[in-house]
């Protein structure tokens, strides 16, 4: 997901997708730890994803 997209969404879209992207990263790391997953790389992108939407939010946050 890109920083265009996250920035577009709104308070409660980007707490949602957290969430979401949040439980997707505990599954893959789930799913590595039991060598069953086959794109590592996916690992590195939610964390990614993660970080961004975090970022904006605190950003909103002193902003405001």
């Amino acid at each position: 997901m890109k920083t265009v997209e996250i920035r577009d969404m709104d308070a409660k879209a980007l707490a949602e997708k957290l969430s979401e992207q949040r439980k997707e990263l505990f599954s893959l790391r789930f799913q590595h730890a039991t060598a069953q997953l086959e794109k590592t790389q996916r690992l590195k992108d939610v964390r990614r994803t993660v970080a961004r939407i975090l970022t904006v939010m605190n950003e909103r946050k002193v902003g405001a």
